[in-house]
C-alpha cells in the first residue's frame, strides 16, 4: 500500500492517477478543509482517503501504518491554509512525516524536492534541504527526485508568463537555460521509482530533454502564436530587494526562485534516461499541446 501526501495537489493527482494505472494500491493524505472536487476526483480514481495533516503527528501516524511506501509532493507554497507556513509545513511538517513513516515500518519514502542547482538561501529551499537530509539518516529507502522549474506554473500568468496576451516578465536577462520540465512527466517518474531498484537511496536531479532560455522559450510561443510577445525584464537588483524587503517567508521564497531561475538551471538528463523509461516532454512539444 502507498500512501500519497499532497494528494490533492496537481502533482499528487498525477502521481496517484499513474500508480492507480499502475494496479497499486493506493491512499491519498487528504484535509478536512480539501477543495471536495479534488477528494471526489481521488475516489472515482480508486484512491483510498484518509484526513491528516502535516503539522498534526498523531495524524500521520494513523496514516503512515501499514503502508510500504509514502510519496510526498505536500508544500504550502501552492495551497495555502490557516496555520500553513513554510516553516510549519514544508520544513517541520514534512520531517514530521519522515519520523512517522520510520516510526510505522515504512520501507520506501519518495519525496518530491527540487533542483540541487537552486542553491538560494531562502526559507524554502532550507525547508527542502532539511528534509533532504533528515530522509538520508532516516534508516529509509529513499528517493529524492529533484526537478527543474515546472513548465505549468513558471509559462503561466502567475509568474507573468501571459502567453495568452503576448505579455510577458523575464527574471534578468533571460538568456541562462533551464531544463524546463512538466509536472506530469515527474509524476509518471516518481511512479515508475517504486519499484525500480535504480532509485534506491538515490538524489535524481530531472529536468526536461532540452535546457532553453526563457528568451528562447518566449520565441517558441511566438511562432505557435503567429505574433510578437511584449517582454518585459526584472532585473536581479529588483529581486534582490524584493527578497530583503519581504516580510513573508513565502514571498521570501519566490524571489529567491525568480533569482535563481535569472542564474538558469541546466540539467543533463541523458544518463538518467538510461535508466529509467520515461519521456519528457520538450518545451515545443509543451507549446503545441496548449495551442491545441
Amino acid at each position: 500500500m502507498i500512501l500519497v501526501v499532497g494528494a490533492t495537489g496537481f502533482l499528487g493527482s498525477e502521481i496517484c492517477r499513474r500508480l492507480i494505472e499502475g494496479h497499486k494500491s493506493v491512499t491519498g493524505l487528504i484535509r478536512s478543509s480539501s477543495d471536495p472536487e479534488r477528494t471526489g476526483a481521488l475516489s472515482q480514481l480508486g484512491v483510498q482517503l484518509i484526513e491528516g495533516d502535516l503539522k498534526d503527528r498523531a495524524s500521520l501516524d494513523r496514516a503512515c501504518a501499514g503502508k510500504s511506501t509514502v510519496i510526498s509532493t505536500a508544500t504550502s507554497a501552492r495551497s495555502r491554509q490557516p496555520a500553513d507556513s513554510i516553516e510549519a509545513t514544508d520544513a517541520r511538517g514534512q520531517i514530521n512525516l519522515v519520523e512517522a513513516a520510520r516510526a510505522a515500518g515504512v520501507t520506501r519514502f519518495i519525496y518530491i524536492s527540487y533542483s540541487g542547482q537552486i542553491g538560494v538561501d531562502d526559507p524554502l529551499t532550507r525547508a527542502k534541504r532539511a528534509v533532504e537530509q533528515a530522509l538520508k539518516t532516516s534508516g529509509m529507502d529513499y528517493t529524492i527526485l529533484r526537478p527543474s522549474y515546472f513548465m505549468e506554473f513558471w509559462f503561466s500568468p502567475m509568474i507573468g508568463f501571459d502567453h495568452a496576451n503576448a505579455k510577458v516578465a523575464i527574471y534578468g536577462t533571460g538568456q541562462n537555460k533551464i531544463s524546463w520540465v512538466s509536472f506530469a512527466d515527474i509524476a509518471e517518474f516518481a511512479a515508475a521509482c517504486v519499484n525500480n531498484p535504480a532509485a534506491s537511496n538515490a538524489v535524481i536531479e530531472l529536468g526536461g530533454p532540452q535546457a532553453l532560455s526563457p528568451l528562447e522559450v518566449v520565441r517558441i510561443f511566438e511562432k505557435a502564436s503567429g505574433k510578437p510577445f511584449e517582454v518585459s525584464h526584472v532585473p536581479e537588483d529588483a529581486l534582490r530587494a524584493q527578497e530583503a524587503s519581504a516580510t513573508d517567508s513565502l514571498q521570501k521564497a519566490f524571489a529567491a526562485l525568480m533569482l535563481a531561475y535569472a542564474k538558469g538551471d541546466a540539467i543533463p538528463m541523458q544518463e538518467t534516461l538510461k535508466r529509467y523509461h520515461v519521456n519528457f516532454r520538450s518545451v515545443p512539444e509543451y507549446v503545441r499541446a496548449l495551442s491545441n
